[in-house]
């Protein structure tokens, strides 16, 4: 999971990430500006002692958003969860917590690793003990630590990461010109070019001396205004005001984004420190917080705390002076860090990219993102390979806590629980064209999606920008325009296994507008191979999509059934839909649901008359089924036909000829219509699947040549699952991506799986991995080709 960092990294670098991470703004194309950080080139004495995991290393050598974290907020800090990395996720940028994990300096440590690294009595690790410690752990004695500000600051430099939140920066202690007890905090920042985005210094410091100290020691010191007040205070942590004022204001993200590009342009090694004030609504006053911390200030001094602990003391003592409400503002403070810290970050590889002009940066107020396309301003001009029309939304995941002695690990119904709850942006249409990207990065694909004039609209789209993904066709609505056009949220609810309990679902917006011409335009223009369909639309839009593809003769349709409730939509009663063809001259060609969907499919489709018109039944009899049942338990398993899953299957293909359920555990079923002239019915190697061949005469009504069914067993039984969400939009979204090449539907299924099981195995909705399948896709497609 981690990559030992060498000398050559950069050098040996993929050709494409190296591309990706040096582009330029085009006015700064043929200036050495923005590169690679310097630090990849692994200066210092750590080069070969350093760990940087996977996921962090492609992130720094591709030009990802990275948030550092320091681990003694986890080490010695508050003990419950902060959910600081999946803050950063949200923003679509890569936590990298940092610390010193069995003797060895790591960045970018795994939930399993923080625990381990918290077991026992961890160090408490700054610049001056990060060679006592990795020295003890070279010579057998391994050891682990939580890296303070500097340590991380030391660790992240070496890492190329450019950015870092954290919750209060220490400084000069009150009479420190005395006793010259001066956090190495500010010493760092002197020497290491890290931004480092925190709520100012601890409230019982002495603010000017630090401020006096942090400009001897060259480091830029700004304050966000979020009011856009041109002159404000320097916050005091717990307070918005310390009564100093700020040396300098900065108004919003792509502004600092733009100034550590600058100190990065210029060859400044100094750090930079970015206050941004506490959240109002979690604010101590400072009139309120100096009686308090003079008292613990001046029991410290009588009790004789000083040095190390100097500040466990007072921050007790506040902690108990406040009534306990100092432990709630430290929360707030800290998850609004490292949340600014995201967005920054996220606005940095912006810039490097190119996709942010770097004249357009002025210091004004902040305002709503601009960088949305407006209703109707969508562009279309591209050609595309795979259109994914669904939706995106912000996704709470709520992962039940079991502390029951009886083992459950099921929540109780009617009470509260306890959980551990991670927000971060998803939404089915998202996942299913991101994992098509991730897994084929050659192929262009493009989400078609809908989001409200809202912070959440504008946190999604950093988030897929962020993500590389094309957001041309995802629309801004205007709430005053388009009532009811809030961005879709989602809650899940899971087990403590992580499986799903049951989910709540606000995609309101994708129901309560209809843009039925500019569906056609989209598919008419972009001309897709193929076109993915999930059921969050309403009926109506359902058909418009479908009919808009048959439209463009060359695009397929991909249905995904989205939910139990959702997939009928396709089997509507609705009065004067536009009617769904039967093979050959089906409308949908393929459909992923899983075992429960594909029951409410099938009911639907019954109890709208689906199964009535005479085409449906000429292609039904035409499968020359005889002795089905028998037929069935072959190719699956008497428990799976007992289900009804493979009858329920037949029944819907001459609506849609290619059909794969979902079955978790029991692994895939697939199931096809074979026209007269398909390879696979004459192929030996394919004949164990031949459910049936036509007996029929080939006209019009009757061109099958048979059915193909064939179980795909579970490529892996997962037992250290992270998260169950998106794991079927991944499947669908590999899926695609293999067929738009050229895959053979057959050749793709377990390729599929194997996306589906890396996305089980992370916190991400869609498994930042999925690009190690890029060239088993592309193999499979030349296979097919041949």
């Amino acid at each position: 999971m981690f990559t030992r960092i060498i000398a050559s990294r950069s050098a040996s670098m993929p050709l494409a990430h190296r591309a990706a991470a040096t582009r330029l703004p085009a006015q700064w194309q043929g200036r050495r500006a923005f590169s690679t950080p310097k630090s990849l080139v692994w200066q210092g004495g750590l080069k070969d002692l350093l760990r940087v995991s996977e996921e962090v290393a492609d992130a720094v050598a591709t030009n990802k958003p990275v948030v550092a974290l320091e681990s003694t907020i986890y080490t010695h800090g508050a003990v419950e969860d902060l959910g600081l990395e999946e803050i950063v996720r949200a923003n679509g940028g890569v936590p990298a917590v940092v610390g010193v994990l069995d003797g060895v300096p790591s960045v970018g440590l795994l939930p399993h690793e923080i625990d381990r690294m918290c077991q026992g009595s961890p160090k408490k690790v700054s610049r001056r003990d990060v060679a006592f410690i990795v020295g003890k752990g070279l010579m057998g004695e391994k050891m682990n630590g939580g890296t303070t500000i500097s340590g991380t600051m030391l660790l992240a430099r070496l890492a190329g990461i450019r950015v870092f939140g954290t919750g209060g920066l220490g400084g000069v202690h009150r009479g420190g010109h005395n006793s010259l007890d001066i956090s190495a905090d500010l010493t760092e920042l002197g020497r290491t070019r890290v931004a480092v985005v925190c709520s100012g210094s601890k409230g019982f410091l002495d603010i000017p001396r630090t401020l006096e100290y942090l400009e001897t020691q060259g480091v830029l010191v700004s304050t966000f205004s979020d009011s856009g007040a041109p002159k404000i205070d320097f916050p005091a942590f717990w307070a918005r005001e310390s009564g100093i004022p700020s040396p300098s204001v900065v108004y919003n993200e792509r502004e600092a984004a733009a100034m550590i590009l600058a100190q990065e342009r210029l060859q400044i090694e100094t750090g930079l420190l970015f206050a941004s004030p506490i959240p109002h609504e979690f604010e101590i006053p400072r009139q309120e917080m100096d009686s308090i911390i003079d008292q613990a200030v001046r029991e410290s001094q009588e009790q004789g705390a000083h040095g190390n602990e100097n500040t466990p003391f007072i921050l007790k003592r506040i902690k108990e002076l406040t009534g306990g409400r100092s432990v709630p503002a430290n929360k707030a403070l800290v998850q609004s860090n490292v949340d600014r810290a995201a967005k920054i970050a996220a606005a940095v590889s912006q810039i490097v990219a190119g996709d942010i002009p770097v004249s357009h940066i002025k210091p004004v107020t902040p305002q709503r993102s601009s960088i949305a396309v407006q209703p109707g301003k969508a562009s279309t001009s591209e050609k595309a390979d795979i259109i994914v029309a669904g939706s995106v939304a912000v996704d709470l995941s709520c992962d039940y806590a079991s502390g029951s002695s009886d083992g459950s690990v099921a929540p109780n119904l009617h009470t509260s629980n306890p959980a551990q709850i991670s927000q971060s942006i998803g939404g089915v249409g998202r996942n299913v064209a991101l994992a098509a990207h991730r897994a084929n990065s050659s192929s262009k694909v493009k989400l078609c999606s809908l989001i409200g004039d809202d912070l959440a609209g504008s946190t999604v789209l950093t988030s897929l920008e962020t993500c590389g993904m094309d957001t041309s066709l995802v629309r801004r609505l205007d709430i005053k325009q388009y009532p009811g056009s809030r961005t879709a949220q989602y809650v899940a609810v899971n087990d403590a296994n992580k499986n799903l309990v049951m989910a709540m679902a606000d995609m309101g917006i994708f129901t309560a507008q209809s843009f039925p011409a500019h569906w056609h335009e989209i598919m008419s223009t972009a001309a897709p191979k193929w076109l993915v369909v999930d059921a969050n639309w309403s009926d109506v839009d359902i058909r418009s999509w479908i009919t808009a593809a048959k439209d463009n003769n060359k695009a397929r349709v991909a249905f995904e059934p989205v939910s139990l409730e959702k997939s009928t939509r396709l089997f509507s009663a609705t009065k004067n839909l536009s009617p769904l063809g039967v093979f050959p001259d089906a409308s949908v060609h393929l459909a992923s649901p899983n075992q429960y969907e594909l029951k409410a499919m099938h009911d639907a489709a019954q109890a709208a008359d689906y199964f009535e018109p005479q085409p449906w039944w000429n292609v039904l009899d035409a499968f020359g089924l005889r002795g089905a049942r028998d037929q069935f338990v072959r190719l699956t398993s008497v428990e799976i036909t007992d289900a009804g899953i493979p009858q329920q299957m037949v029944r819907l293909l001459p609506y849609i000829p290619t059909i794969i359920t979902k079955m978790g555990s029991k692994g895939a079923l697939l199931a096809s219509i074979l026209p007269r002239d398909d390879p696979r019915l004459f192929d030996a190697a394919h004949e164990p699947y031949i459910l049936s061949r036509s007996t029929s005469s080939p006209d019009h009504h009757t061109q099958v040549g048979g059915l193909y069914m064939r179980s795909f067993p579970t490529v892996e039984q997962v037992a250290d699952v992270v998260s169950v969400n998106g794991v079927g939009d991944t499947f669908l979204g590999v899926l695609v991506a293999g067929l738009a090449q050229g895959g053979k539907m057959e050749d793709l299924v377990d390729v599929a799986q194997r996306g589906a099981v890396m996305t089980l195995r992370s916190a991400e909705s869609v498994s930042p991995r999925l690009g190690e399948l890029e060239k088993e896709l592309a193999y499979l497609s030349s296979l097919a080709k041949r």
